[in-house]
């Protein structure tokens, strides 16, 4: 087990390097304090080690539920687990071809006990551990091509992210193909 020296870890920081962070990458970087492939679990930390998980652009590329499973593992009680993963209609899945995993806001209740999909559907089940709440979510939409820009960041990504009532609606109609979102950032407390 590699002891941290922190309460916060970076997983599968790239070149994204976080001061007060334990990054963690399966590339020795500059700045990468541990080297570990993600897919080779259980992670080499102790149960309960940190308060907050940033995990950014990783779940897509492997088994999620199996990563999800160690990292509720190694979360404190009333830890975050901040999650960033491309949105489903997004063109990025399609592009890098290590993308394996499509996810919907949906996606994360299967981890919630008492979520509309574990209630409603009785699928609980699934899975032997859960967090217990989503803290936040939301959709986010390119703002990189200039005519974009202005109608996703004032009009689209507000509207969509109004309640999770207008995301579902979004998710389940045309609009998701009209206005194709980008990513999904998720908080997820233990």
């Amino acid at each position: 087990m590699v002891a941290s020296n922190g309460m916060k870890l970076n997983l599968g920081c790239g070149t994204d390097i976080r001061e007060g962070y334990v990054n963690l990458d399966s590339t020795k970087l500059p700045g990468v304090q541990v080297v570990h492939d993600i897919q080779k679990l259980p992670l080499p930390f102790k149960n309960e080690e940190f308060d907050e998980i940033l995990c950014q652009d990783v779940l897509e590329h492997v088994d999620y539920p199996r990563v999800l499973k160690d990292l509720h593992r190694i979360l404190k009680p009333g830890g975050k687990l901040s999650i960033r993963v491309p949105h489903f209609t997004s063109r990025n899945n399609y592009v890098d071809p290590t993308h394996v995993k499509r996810f919907s806001v949906r996606t994360f209740d299967y981890f919630i006990p008492d979520s509309h999909i574990n209630k409603e559907k009785g699928r609980s089940y699934y899975f032997d551990f859960h967090f217990s709440r989503i803290a936040s979510i939301r959709i986010t939409f390119d703002k990189h091509i200039f005519i974009l820009r202005t109608i996703n960041h004032y009009l689209i990504e507000p509207l969509v992210n109004i309640s999770r009532k207008m995301q579902d609606f979004y998710e389940t109609t045309g609009f998701s193909r009209l206005f194709p979102g980008q990513n999904i950032l998720v908080e997820l407390i233990k």
